[in-house]
């Protein structure tokens, strides 16, 4: 902190002031309330959940509104308010495929068992603002339709009756899941250490490693084998009990990502797979990881490493946007010392540069300063 400064403490307490100050804005404007960034502003209270690794929307919605909108600055609030909670203990897997669907779609097959559902999306709006809604204009009560409760079979399961797709990966029967909000990471990591990283890496960081993928840079040809978004129940296992107790459900987010593989001398040609969950209504996000995840399968898969989505270190090491921000903003806090004796340094280095190339000059230096 800026402490070393002279009146530094209360210099400190003035800017607290002046960001509450800010933060409220005009005082003739009513001030938000959490209830409307909740149900207006969803897409970004799912955004600060998944990379906040904390499934609360009132939370999610108070750390935006005390970050003044600033998305990074929202999730950095709730990690760190995740980091005071106590555990309990971990819920089973959850189960997509018996899903409450709320919306459904595929790019590789048109007729699917159980349809396609379009749901909530901007992918058939068009990009122009829309003067009404500043107006307050009143929506229009869509045609509803139920949640389903059916269980829809996957593409991958379509792929797979005929071989054509990779079998989905099974963890041994003893194997513990690790948990990167308690354990340190160390390379190389298990897939489902990976996709934990993943699941809270910063968005527009894994936009763009995925738009690199697709551009030649790590050899992937993928298709959108399934996005579905809804709802999903959670259990705890209990000792007391002999069933597991359901506790509620999470609405997520999940892309199962089909990518061409040519085959290697341990496996035939065969379709692959990428894989994305996040909490909340994502796909943009759940699409990016799915895309990271399959590059980051290179070395699995027999395939060369010759892209950066493909290097496990340096994408885990730097998709964690509260991380990145540390180190990024720490460059404002005071480094006097350190700069003085770098300053220093190039001195003595130019001295000794103008010496060899203009001895003349330089002896005219050495003798004026003494």
């Amino acid at each position: 902190m800026y402490v070393a400064v002279k009146g530094g403490e209360a210099a400190i307490a003035n800017a607290h002031s002046l960001l509450a100050d800010r933060r409220r804005g005009d005082r003739s404007v009513p001030a938000l309330r959490l209830d409307q960034i909740v149900e207006q502003l969803a897409l970004g209270v799912d955004r600060v959940m998944s990379e906040g690794s904390l499934y609360d929307r009132e939370l999610a919605a108070l750390a935006i509104v005390q970050a003044r909108g600033d998305m990074i600055e929202a999730i950095f609030l709730v990690r760190a308010y995740r980091t005071t909670l106590p555990r309990f203990g971990y819920t089973k897997p959850i189960d997509t495929g018996a899903m409450l669907v709320e919306r459904r779609v595929s790019a590789t097959y048109k007729d699917l068992p159980g349809g396609q559902l379009l749901g909530p999306t901007f992918d058939y709006t068009h990009r122009l603002l829309d003067p009404e809604l500043a107006a307050g204009a009143e929506v229009a009560e869509p045609l509803r339709r139920e949640a389903e409760a059916q269980a829809m079979p996957r593409v991958s399961a379509i792929l797979a009756r005929e071989g054509l797709i990779e079998p989905d990966g099974e963890m041994p029967g003893d194997h513990v899941p690790g948990d990167i909000t308690r354990e340190p990471l160390e390379f190389p990591v298990a897939r489902d250490i990976r996709l934990q990283a993943l699941s809270r890496g910063d968005e527009g960081f894994l936009l763009a490693l995925g738009y690199s993928t697709q551009r030649g840079y790590a050899r992937n040809h993928p298709f959108v084998g399934e996005i579905r978004i809804g709802e999903v129940e959670l259990e705890l296992d209990v000792p007391e009990l002999p069933f597991a107790a359901p506790l509620g459900t999470v609405r997520v987010t999940e892309c199962q990502m089909v990518n061409q593989f040519k085959g290697s001398a341990k496996a035939p040609p065969q379709f692959t797979r990428g894989y994305g969950l996040v909490f909340g209504q994502s796909e943009r996000k759940a699409m990016a990881m799915a895309l990271c995840d399959r590059a980051l399968r290179a070395r699995e898969l027999g395939e060369d490493v010759v892209a950066a989505a493909q290097d496990e270190e340096f994408v885990i090491s730097h998709s964690d946007n509260v991380q990145a921000t540390g180190f990024v903003e720490h460059l404002k806090l005071p480094h006097y010392v350190d700069f003085q004796a770098e300053l220093d340094l190039v001195r003595r280095m130019r001295a000794e540069y103008d010496a060899r190339e203009n001895p003349e000059k330089a002896e005219e230096k050495r003798e004026a300063a003494e």
